[in-house]
C-alpha cells in the first residue's frame, strides 16, 4: 500500500513538474544578466566620460550643471544605450539558448512569446514616453524614466517566468523614484539599477538555478 501511494505522489509530482515546464519559461541564464550588467557598467561610463567632456559635471559633487544638452549629445547617449541594449539582448539570447539546450527544452514556444509580449509592452510605451521627454527637453528625468518602466515591464513579465524576476522589477521601480526625487545623479542611478542590480541578480541566478544543476547532473552520473 504504501509503495503504491508512493507512486502515486511520483506521478502527482511528475504531472506537476510537466505543467511547470510548460507554464513558465525556466531557461533565462544568470550569465546573461551578469554580461547585461557589465555592459550597462560600460555604457554608464561612457555617458558620465561624454557629458563630463562636453557638458560639464561639478568635480565635487557629481551633478549636471545644467540641463540643456546639445542635440550632438543627446544622439550620442541614444546610440549609446542603444548599443548597450543590442549587447545585452545578443549576450542573452546567447546564453538563454544555451540553457534552454542544456535542460532540453525549446527556447521559442508560447510561454516565452507571452513572456517577450508581456515584457516589451512597458518597454515600449518607455521607450515613446522617453522620446516624449527628449522632444520636450525634460532629460533630466530620463533615467529615472527607463528605470520605472524597466522595471514595471519585469515585473509584468515575471509571470511566465522565476518569480526571480518580480524581485529585480521591484528594486528597479524603486531605483527609478528614488533617482526621479534625486534630480541630478541619474547616470549613477542608472549604473546601479542596470548595471549593478544586473550583475548580483545573475550571480544569485547563476548559483541558485544553473550551478546548483550541473552539481545535481554530476552527482547523479
Amino acid at each position: 500500500m504504501n509503495n503504491e501511494n508512493q507512486k502515486h505522489l511520483d506521478n502527482l509530482n511528475e504531472i506537476r513538474s510537466i505543467m511547470e515546464r510548460s507554464s513558465s519559461f525556466l531557461s533565462l541564464s544568470g550569465l546573461g544578466g551578469i554580461f547585461a550588467g557589465i555592459f550597462a557598467l560600460a555604457g554608464a561610463g561612457f555617458a558620465w566620460w561624454l557629458v563630463n567632456i562636453y557638458h560639464g559635471y561639478d568635480r565635487r559633487t557629481f551633478i549636471i550643471e545644467s540641463g540643456d544638452f546639445s542635440l550632438e549629445i543627446i544622439i550620442a547617449l541614444l546610440i549609446n544605450a542603444l548599443v548597450v541594449l543590442v549587447l545585452a539582448i545578443t549576450f542573452g539570447y546567447i546564453f538563454t539558448h544555451r540553457n534552454a539546450k542544456k535542460k532540453g527544452l525549446k527556447l521559442w514556444n508560447k510561454t516565452s512569446k507571452l513572456l517577450l509580449i508581456n515584457l516589451f509592452i512597458p518597454l515600449t510605451v518607455g521607450g515613446i514616453f522617453v522620446l516624449i521627454l527628449i522632444w520636450h527637453g525634460a532629460v533630466f528625468i530620463i533615467s529615472a524614466t527607463t528605470l520605472i518602466f524597466y522595471g514595471l515591464a519585469l515585473i509584468n513579465a515575471s509571470k511566465y517566468t522565476i518569480n526571480d524576476i518580480r524581485y529585480l522589477g521591484i528594486s528597479q521601480v524603486i531605483l527609478g523614484l528614488i533617482a526621479a526625487v534625486d534630480i541630478g545623479f541619474g547616470i549613477f542611478y542608472w549604473a546601479l539599477g542596470f548595471g549593478i542590480m544586473h550583475i548580483i541578480y545573475g550571480t544569485i541566478m547563476y548559483l541558485k538555478y544553473e550551478r546548483k544543476e550541473k552539481k545535481v547532473k554530476q552527482i547523479t552520473k
